[in-house]
C-alpha cells in the first residue's frame, strides 16, 4: 500500500512500475521479469515514464538502503544526504521520479484546493509524527501508546519521516521496522540497535544492488 519511491501511502491506484521502461526496446525482455517490477502511485510512475534508468546510476529502494541516500526535512523536501557517499545517484533518483520538485497546489475551477502534492503530504505527515512523539514522550513505557502510535504510521506511509522524527527512541523505531511489511526482512537496520545498515545486504542479489 506505499509507493515504493515516495513512501506515501496508496490505497488504490498503485500502479505496477518498470523500473528499466518496457517501452524502450532495449528493455523490451523485462517486461514480465519480476526484478525489474516495483509498486508506484501514479504521480512517481508517469514523472518516470519511459526515461532509461542505469542501475548503477541510481538507488533503488529494492535494492539499496534508501534510507541512508536521503535526508527527510520537517519542510517536506527530501534531499541526497551529503554524508552518504552516494549524492550523486540520490539527486538522479530524486529528479527521475520528481521528489525534487517544489510545493504545488492543485484546484479546482472554484479556486478551491482538491488535493495535497507530494512535498505537502510529507510536510503534513511530519507534524502528525511531532505530534504522535509528543503523546509518545508524555506516556512513557504505556505500550498501548505506542502501538497507537505505530498504527497511526502504517495509516499515513512515509516511513522515513517516522524513522527520522523517533530517531532517538530505539523502541518505537524497532516497532516501525516490524510493522512495515517487508522492511525487517530486507537487513537494512541493525535487529539490536535500528541503525541503518550500509551497503544493504541486498538479500535477492539484484543486479547492482548494494551501492549504499
Amino acid at each position: 500500500m506505499y509507493c515504493s519511491y515516495c513512501e506515501r501511502r496508496i490505497p488504490t491506484l498503485l500502479a505496477v512500475e518498470h523500473i528499466q521502461p518496457k517501452g524502450l526496446a532495449q528493455y523490451a525482455h523485462l517486461e514480465g521479469r519480476w526484478e525489474n517490477f516495483l509498486l508506484a502511485c501514479t504521480n512517481c510512475n508517469s514523472t518516470k515514464g519511459d526515461d532509461d534508468v542505469l542501475l548503477h546510476d541510481v538507488v533503488l529502494p529494492d535494492r539499496d538502503n534508501t534510507f541512508v541516500a536521503f535526508v527527510y526535512s520537517p519542510d517536506g523536501t527530501v534531499q541526497p544526504n551529503p554524508g552518504s557517499g552516494v549524492e550523486a545517484l540520490a539527486a538522479k533518483t530524486l529528479a527521475l521520479v520528481g521528489l525534487d520538485r517544489p510545493i504545488a497546489t492543485y484546484t479546482d475551477a472554484n479556486g478551491k484546493e482538491v488535493a495535497l502534492d507530494r512535498v505537502r503530504q510529507r510536510l503534513d505527515t511530519w507534524a502528525e509524527a511531532q505530534e504522535v512523539k509528543s503523546e509518545v514522550d508524555l506516556n512513557p513505557g504505556v505500550d498501548a501508546v505506542r502501538r497507537l502510535a505505530v498504527r497511526t504510521a502504517l495509516g499515513k506511509g512515509f516511513f522515513s519521516i517516522w524513522m527520522t522524527v523517533f530517531q532517538s527512541d530505539s523502541d518505537m523505531r524497532d516497532r516501525l521496522i516490524n510493522a512495515f511489511s517487508g522492511t525487517r526482512g530486507s537487513g537494512c537496520f541493525d535487529p539490536k540497535t535500528t541503525a541503518p545498515i550500509s551497503p544493504a545486504p541486498n538479500p535477492d542479489g539484484l543486479p547492482n544492488g548494494s551501492k549504499i
